[in-house]
């Protein structure tokens, strides 16, 4: 019979600390603690990392979306914003995701939010 593994966030998030300690720059390792912290509702800790993830590769779309949605958790709308328009310029293009993201909820309604869908199309 084969074995079952718990999924324990805070086990995967001691570990990849212990790696980033070693390894500062690994960015598959700032990216993943970054999705750890937020899930598990530590998002100063999430910030911290998309913030490092964006020096990492200033040039990453997605790396730019997450720093908004963290920077959106944060209620710091001015600077969501801006990083959502640095990912779009990138080539972020998810609209629909963008649309219902969770994490985005207190960016909805928003002028420039809307005009920043706007500049997306819809996925068919």
């Amino acid at each position: 019979m084969a074995k079952t593994t718990k999924h324990d966030p805070a086990y995967e998030i001691a570990f990849y600390e212990r790696v980033l300690r070693r390894c500062p720059d690994y960015v598959e390792v700032v990216e993943l603690l970054g999705g750890l912290y937020t899930k598990t509702g530590r998002i100063a800790a999430g910030l911290r990392m998309d913030r490092k993830l964006v020096r990492l590769q200033p040039a990453n779309p997605t790396a730019h979306y997450n720093l908004a949605c963290s920077l959106a958790l944060s209620q710091k709308r001015t600077d969501a914003l801006r990083a959502l328009r640095a990912a779009i310029t990138l080539g972020y293009s998810d609209r629909d995701w963008m649309e219902q993201d969770p994490d985005l909820e207190s960016l909805k309604g928003d002028p420039e939010f809307e005009m920043l869908l706007g500049k997306l199309k819809p996925q068919s």
